[in-house]
């Protein structure tokens, strides 16, 4: 019995008051671990799902062990947008069903990584005085509050709240605030939103396929988590997650998370290039990328060539045979432009990059040959390949680039960072947009306070 059918059965068992009329299922049942933590990455090639348990934790140097992964062809999802709600379902339930069946063990909630081209990332800042006494933690929750008060994005659902840096007094770079002894304490908040009506589609979908959304979290940042190492987070770094349908990019500073950008063109876009250039499915296109792509030259590629299947169903229509440099001048122009435009676009946003900071590529699109190479040229800036190395004994298949956030999803979970407000209280108990367009500052500072007693 698939999950679909076994978890709806559930359902309807429960609506009956335990009276089952359906077919007897002689199925062994897997029980309900507490304590696992399962993450599922909706991507736009693949849905991918890890499942770790409570024993997976390595505190000694914050790794995981996954126990169960299980990944599908992406179906009904474009840009982390659902297009065919039933199709979406289905797949999210098959990935998770077979990372249930490696871990043998049944999860209820996922944590659910979601790409860029559907958040935006917003930054606010707040200050409060302190009467030159020591802060505490009241104190704290009135900076949060101050700063959740200028959040107002109509249509938009808040899906991280990151501290960016507090202040004492003006002097900045203060990790925890409390104790310390000033007049005034500022506070720099990075807030994550998604659309509304994404937000709404992707739990309707997830709750289709019989899981509770525990947490939606956004897919550069959860990349970022996975593949950046702490002295990158802390001297500079761009972690750009290479996507099938968009390209995304994670700015960090001093350690922590400022800036969130994403461009919507990905690895399916060279594909499609490809499929026009040579006249040839997308399937053998994608086939020949895998095997034969590059976006940078050869020696001998215009001596070696590459056969890709024709289009229409004449079976004996011959293979189309081009050398491998015309290969090559498809994929090039289009990965030297994706890193052009992205570069341009994190230029545009005013976000302030070290000069020093490094780039780290991740994901599925990453790993064609010479794209690290494009990058230095683009970027100018040192390049290297980044998968998710805090989670060892993974198979080949599951151990790349292409599976940094579902990782990252695991890892941010059990160690940050962390929102200033809990994932729940976040998607559960939001503030509303209505309200503070409307409102003056005064009663939303009462009302938000009033919020983060009930939450926090």
């Amino acid at each position: 019995m698939s999950r679909l059918e076994d978890r709806k059965l559930a359902k309807d068992i429960a609506k009956s008051g335990g009276k089952n009329h359906a077919r007897p299922d002689t199925t062994p049942r897997m029980a309900v671990t507490p304590g696992i933590v399962a993450s599922l990455d909706l991507g736009a090639s693949k849905i991918g799902c890890f499942i770790m348990k409570p024993d997976g934790v390595r505190t000694s140097d914050h790794s995981i062990r996954v126990a169960g992964v299980g990944y599908v062809q992406s179906r009904g999802i474009r840009a982390g947008g659902i297009i065919d709600m039933e199709a979406a379902a289905t797949a999210i339930a098959q990935a998770v069903e077979r990372a249930e069946a490696m871990a043998n063990v049944s999860v209820q909630g996922v944590r659910v990584s979601v790409p860029g081209a559907q958040t935006a990332s917003h930054r606010v800042f707040a200050q409060v005085s302190l009467g030159l006494k020591p802060v505490s933690d009241e104190d704290l929750n009135r900076a949060i509050a101050s700063g959740l008060a200028q959040v107002r994005f109509p249509n938009r659902r808040t899906i991280h709240l990151l501290p960016v840096s507090w202040s004492v007094d003006g002097q900045g770079g203060v990790r925890d605030p409390r104790n310390l002894t000033g007049r005034a304490l500022g506070l720099e908040l990075l807030v994550v939103t998604i659309d509304e009506n994404v937000f709404n589609n992707i739990m309707q979908c997830v709750a289709m396929a019989h899981l509770e959304v525990q947490a939606i979290v956004s897919a550069p940042l959860a990349a970022a988590v996975a593949a950046l190492e702490e002295d990158e987070k802390e001297l500079g770094a761009i972690c750009i997650d290479m996507g099938a349908s968009c390209t995304t990019a994670a700015v960090f500073c001093n350690g922590s998370l400022i800036h969130v950008d994403c461009l919507n063109v990905g690895g399916a876009h060279v594909t499609a290039d490809i499929a026009r250039g040579l006249s040839t499915t997308l399937a053998g296109a994608e086939r020949v990328k895998t095997l034969h792509g590059s976006a940078i030259a050869s020696a001998n590629e215009d001596r070696e060539m590459v056969e890709a299947p024709p289009r229409g169903d004449d079976a004996g229509a011959a293979p189309i045979s081009v050398p491998r440099s015309i290969l090559k001048g498809i994929i090039a122009p289009r990965v030297e432009e994706t890193f052009e435009l992205l570069r341009e676009k994190l230029k545009a946003s005013g976000v302030m990059i070290d000069p020093g900071a490094g780039i780290v590529l991740t994901g599925g699109a990453s790993q064609l040959a010479g794209v690290r190479e494009l990058a230095v040229r683009v970027f100018d800036r040192p390049v290297r390949l980044g998968k998710p190395k805090r989670v060892p004994h993974l198979a080949d298949a599951a151990a790349g680039p292409a599976f940094s956030a579902c990782a990252g999803v695991i890892l941010r979970t059990l160690y940050g960072p962390r929102d200033v407000v809990p994932a729940r209280k976040i998607m559960t108990a939001r503030l509303s947009t209505k309200d503070t367009a409307s409102a003056g500052t005064g009663p939303i500072v009462t009302r938000v306070m009033d919020w983060l007693r009930q939450n926090l």
